[in-house]
C-alpha cells in the first residue's frame, strides 16, 4: 500500500499565516500538522512508501522539513509545477497526477495534510482489507449549520454509502467526509475518467460524490477530535484544543 498525503495547496482562507509557510507545516503543540499526520501513518505494516504531494513554492520548506524528520518508512516529496493558487491542480487531479506520473498499482491511502484527527489508521486499513472497497473516515459533526461545509454522508446498516452531497445547502445528516481515503488499485483508472471527463478537480468529495455512485463505497465513522484546518478560526481552536491536552495530560 502507498500513502499519499495532499499538501499541495496555498491555503488563502489562512492568508498571511500561510504567505510563507504552507499550511500542512504550521505548528500544533510545537510539532508541525503534517507530524502528526506522519507519525499515524507510521503505525501502518501495509504502507511500504509515504508521497507527500506539494507544489513548486513551498518545494524547499518540505525539503528542508524532511531533513530532520526521523522516520522508518520511505518517504518521498512529489512536486507538482505550479506557483499560485491560480495554477493549482487541486486534490483529485494531483491524485491522478501522481498515480500516472508514478505509475502506481498499489492500494493507496490518501490523507489531507491540514487535518487532525483521533483516527487510529491502522484500524481503518484493517476495516477496508474486509472488502477492499473504497473506504471513507466519517465524524459525526453533530450541527446541521457546520454540515453545510462539508461533504455529507447517510449510510445503511452495512455502512455502505447510500447518499453523498458535497456542501448541501440542506444537508440529510451531520455525518461527515474527512479527508481521509483509502482507494483499491483497481480503482485508480478511475481518477483519470473522472479528470478527463472535466469534472471538480479540487474537493476529494465531488469526486467521492461521483464515486459511490460507479462502486460500492464503504464509510467509516470515528469518534474523539477532528479538526479539518482551513480557516484562520479552525487553526486557532486546534491550537487551543491541543494546548488544552498538553495541560490536562
Amino acid at each position: 500500500m502507498k500513502s499519499i498525503i495532499l499538501a499541495g495547496g496555498f491555503a488563502t482562507r489562512l492568508l498571511p499565516v500561510t504567505k510563507h509557510i504552507p499550511k500542512p507545516l504550521l505548528p500544533v503543540n510545537g510539532k508541525p500538522i503534517i507530524d502528526y499526520i506522519i507519525r499515524n501513518v507510521e503505525q501502518i505494516d501495509n504502507v511500504d512508501k509515504i508521497i507527500i504531494s506539494t507544489n513548486k513554492k513551498f518545494e524547499n520548506h518540505f525539503k528542508y522539513w524532511l531533513s530532520g524528520l526521523k522516520i522508518k518508512k520511505d518517504v518521498e516529496l512529489f512536486v507538482e509545477p505550479t506557483m499560485s493558487e491560480e495554477e493549482k491542480f487541486g486534490s483529485i487531479k494531483a491524485i491522478e497526477y501522481i498515480i500516472n506520473k508514478k505509475k502506481i498499482n498499489d492500494d493507496c491511502l490518501v490523507v489531507g495534510g491540514d487535518n487532525l484527527f483521533e483516527l487510529n489508521l491502522r484500524n481503518f486499513v484493517e476495516n477496508f482489507k474486509k472488502n477492499r472497497d473504497p473506504i471513507v473516515a466519517l465524524y459525526d459533526i453533530g450541527d446541521v449549520n457546520k454540515a453545510k461545509r462539508f461533504g455529507v454522508m447517510k449510510l445503511d446498516e452495512n455502512n455502505i454509502v447510500k447518499l453523498f452531497e458535497e456542501k448541501p445547502e440542506n444537508p440529510k445528516s451531520t455525518l461527515v467526509s474527512t479527508a481521509c481515503y483509502i482507494f483499491p488499485k483497481r480503482t485508480l483508472k478511475l481518477f483519470s475518467e473522472y479528470v478527463n471527463n472535466g469534472y471538480n478537480k479540487d474537493a476529494p468529495g465531488f469526486f467521492l460524490q461521483w464515486l459511490y455512485k460507479k462502486t460500492r463505497v464503504v464509510g467509516y465513522p470515528f469518534k474523539g477530535y477532528w479538526f479539518d484546518i482551513g480557516t484562520l478560526d479552525a487553526y486557532t481552536e486546534c491550537v487551543n484544543f491541543f494546548k488544552e491536552m498538553k495541560v490536562n495530560s
